[in-house]
């Protein structure tokens, strides 16, 4: 087993775990099996309560783990899927270590951060690390280990040490240290400054760490000069030093390290006609096209892109995949909303209005929610083409059943929990008190109830689709006949025939909603289903 430590330095949002995932490319590319695991130091047990104003979305895994975001860029980039071990907190190190004290396990001994954190960190790498993410049901050959924050950080500090040590365990052979730090250009020259870079490696050989490889991310191509300085002030050899400078599209980032010889620096060679040509026509093909088509985004955290990245991925290998530019525009929900604020209103009515495709993308909470219903209508109402995923599955539901089963002020439970008649309500196996964990989280299986429609097509005609969730409220059960009585049509179903995971309207361009949240299992190359229907509709494109 080989191991690839990427760690980050001088400030955080480098780009680390793009980093680390297109270096696990290469790593496929020359025919080695990847895994990937990410170290989040937080005492958080895991991201599900985190506000993405604090972290980003939260990524769903098959097992249900609600883990970091960037576990999504490692199952996008090398196509595997990984398991909630994968993502690695503070949380889940103490509460283990603790439960093991209170067991006794440690026969009596003082628990403290050295030896004992530290040695549970380094079994659940190794332990991790030995775990199959591809289906193949044999060991990875490779583990890519992602610190997240930056190196200095006081949270950090237990498992730099312990990473430090675990050089020792497995072999300093098998492990390499790949530090990511920033090259800002300064002055009117555009002067490339080493110094940032220099103090962070500073600071990370001090706690007894030398990285055996830099990758810099800078504005522009690092020049031979800076190239030559950072490796005489950071202890590596020129060819060492790596540029991840800006790309038209983050598919060129691998070809971009591979270029700079990065595998040859490993001992290692790409295999010709293999994954990493695939990777170099995805990535110009990308960067040549230009008829473009314009989705609205309908949500609460519109200034914050990151709230929905594995939406935006889903889009975008969607547009790919119908040979489109993908256009975003992003609206603000509450800003549709009779009584806000004129000049917004009127600029949110006319950018939905001028879209050539709808998304309502999933969300908690009653803020901007009225918005997203309305904008659900607009798409049903004037024939344009609309993708609601979980709230927006509820918000369709709740604009159907008020305008055409005239069922005045009904609404979600979450949002009213007094609603004499709601259309959406709380599960009843879902717990009131306790908020982590506790949602139908991870891959379930969605049974067509209808022998043909749009979405089954998309999906290849299977008889189910397997779609990872992550939801605490559902279509009232009550209500399901006379919604498909008036042509709402729940054409798919959780295996008891009961919960409602797809519906669509049969005499309209596209208005498909989903409970589950597909984009999770989008990739490159591989869209998903019900992405690519919006796009094709939203394109003018035939569907299946």
């Amino acid at each position: 087993m080989r191991y690839i430590v990427v760690s980050g330095g001088v400030l955080s949002g480098l780009g680390k775990g793009v980093t680390a995932s297109s270096i696990g490319v290469l790593m496929k590319a020359c025919g080695l099996k990847v895994t990937s695991i990410k170290i989040d130091p937080y005492l958080n047990s895991d991201a599900g309560t985190m506000s993405p104003f604090e972290h980003g979305e939260v990524f769903v895994l098959d097992d249900g783990g609600e883990v970091d975001l960037d576990l999504g860029n490692y199952e996008r980039f090398l196509d595997i899927s990984l398991e909630r071990d994968n993502n690695l907190t503070t949380g889940k190190v103490y509460s283990k270590v603790i439960e093991a004290e209170r067991r006794g396990d440690y026969l009596g001994k003082t628990v403290q951060v050295v030896p004992h954190i530290t040695d549970a960190v380094q079994d659940w790498i190794e332990d991790v690390a030995h775990r199959s993410s591809d289906g193949s049901g044999t060991s990875p050959d490779v583990c890519i280990i992602e610190l997240g924050g930056t190196v200095g950080d006081i949270e950090s500090a237990p498992y730099v040490e312990a990473l430090r040590q675990f050089q020792f365990r497995v072999g300093r052979e098998n492990v390499t240290f790949v530090h990511v730090s920033l090259v800002p250009v300064m002055g009117p020259v555009g002067e490339q400054k080493t110094k940032p870079t220099q103090h962070t490696v500073k600071e990370l050989m001090g706690l007894g760490i030398t990285p055996d490889l830099l990758v810099c991310r800078s504005s522009a191509p690092l020049h031979e000069e800076t190239r030559a300085k950072l490796a005489a002030f950071c202890h590596v050899a020129p060819t060492a030093v790596f540029s991840t400078h800006d790309v038209p599209n983050i598919y060129h980032v691998p070809l971009m390290l591979e270029e700079q010889g990065l595998c040859a620096t490993l001992g290692l060679s790409v295999q010709d006609g293999g994954l990493l040509d695939d990777w170099r026509r995805m990535a110009h093909h990308l960067d040549k096209l230009t008829e473009e088509v314009r989705i609205a985004m309908v949500g609460k955290y519109t200034d914050l892109s990151d709230a929905y990245l594995s939406v935006i991925k889903a889009l975008q290998h969607a547009a790919m995949a119908a040979n489109r530019r993908l256009v975003i525009d992003w609206l603000e929900a509450e800003h549709l909303e009779p009584g806000s604020e004129p000049a917004a209103h009127d600029e949110a009515w006319a950018m939905l209005k001028g879209a050539d495709g709808v998304l309502v993308p999933g969300g908690f909470g009653a803020r901007g929610v009225e918005g997203k219903i309305l904008a659900a209508e607009h798409a049903r109402t004037n024939n344009v083409p609309y993708l609601g995923i979980c709230l927006g599955l509820q918000v369709a539901t709740i604009g159907f059943a008020r305008n055409v089963l005239g069922m005045e002020g009904t609404t979600s439970t979450e949002f009213d929990e007094d609603c004499p008649n709601p259309a959406v309500i709380f599960m009843p196996e879902i717990s009131t008190t306790h908020l982590g964990g506790t949602m139908r989280l991870g891959s379930r299986p969605t049974l067509f109830q209808v022998d043909d429609c749009r979405i089954r097509r998309l999906y290849g005609g299977a008889a189910s689709v397997d779609e990872r969730h992550r939801h605490r409220f559902e279509v009232n059960p009550d209500l399901i006949e006379r919604l498909e009585a008036a042509g709402l049509t729940f054409v798919g179903k959780d295996e008891t025939g009961q919960r409602c995971e797809i519906l669509e309207i049969a005499d309209h361009p596209y208005f498909v909603a989903v409970q589950y949240h597909p984009e999770f299992k989008s990739r490159p190359g591989r869209a998903s289903p019900p992405f690519l229907g919006l796009v094709l509709a939203a394109s003018g494109q035939p569907l299946p």
